[in-house]
């Protein structure tokens, strides 16, 4: 799964300089694909879709910190644990229930964000 920050977040950022894909952003700040990976210019993404990497995406929350759920690997590749759940103190970053997915998924995400396919 990816990792979401509920509506329980104090704005610490804590969490920010934790994940490894940049894929956490503060409310209310725009986010780009390439941001803290490899991808850059026209790009198609593990499921398929083609993006811009270097294009600034609306934010995803106005006001409180949000995660990229395409930028999320839940720390897989790099930590044995979410870096970002690890460090919050009031425990807000949790599962998505509504994006199960397997650790193959979030590996190959790992891997392709940082250009490390086979």
């Amino acid at each position: 799964m990816a990792i979401i920050i509920t509506d329980q977040c104090i704005n610490c950022g804590a969490c920010e300089p934790e994940c490894p894909n940049n894929a956490i952003y503060e409310g209310g700040a725009e986010w780009s694909y390439s941001e803290g990976t490899e991808l850059k210019g026209i790009t198609k993404l593990v499921d398929g879709r083609t993006v811009d990497a270097n294009h600034m995406n609306e934010p995803i929350d106005p006001d409180i910190y949000y995660i990229v759920p395409d930028k999320c690997t839940e720390c897989m590749g790099f930590h044995e644990e979410p870096q970002c759940a690890a460090v919050c103190p009031v425990d807000c970053c949790v599962d998505d229930p509504d994006r199960p997915e397997e650790d193959d998924v979030l590996l190959a995400r790992q891997a392709y964000l940082h250009n490390e396919m086979a």
